[in-house]
């Protein structure tokens, strides 16, 4: 997989001040607010930034916290985790392997098989229906 490189100046031009904040920045939308909050969608969650397949709509649960959770990413290698200890928390950030744009976080306390919940942020994400 080839990696994208863009320039903040690129990024920028090509997303809204919203996904540039919370995907670049490492920033969080409002809870309750996000598009794809609610699981009610068919297809594939792709990263807004390149496009990188990230979930499948048949992954998602309403966790009831305010954000799109997912129990598993569509691929192994379609995210990356880090150790995050911002903010004075222990979490494990979410990251797209394709271009690092940040994701979300990944939780212990999901359903099975997994028992993960991915949450996601909703515009961090773009659904494409056909998938």
């Amino acid at each position: 997989m080839k990696k994208v490189k863009k320039s903040e100046e690129q990024w920028r031009a090509e997303l809204s001040a919203e996904q540039f904040r919370v995907c670049r920045l490492a920033g969080t939308e409002r809870p309750f607010t996000g598009e794809y909050q609610l699981p009610q969608f068919k297809g594939v969650f792709n990263c807004v930034c390149c496009g990188q397949p990230l979930f499948d709509a048949r992954h998602q649960f309403d966790a009831g916290c305010g954000w799109p959770s997912y129990w598993q990413p569509i691929t192994l290698d379609a995210v990356i985790e880090y150790p995050d200890n911002s903010l004075g928390m222990q979490r494990i950030e979410v990251v797209c392997s394709r271009c690092d744009s940040h994701l979300g976080h990944v939780f212990p306390d999901g359903p099975e098989p997994t028992g993960l919940r991915y949450c996601i942020n909703s515009v961090a994400l773009q659904l494409d229906p056909e998938s």
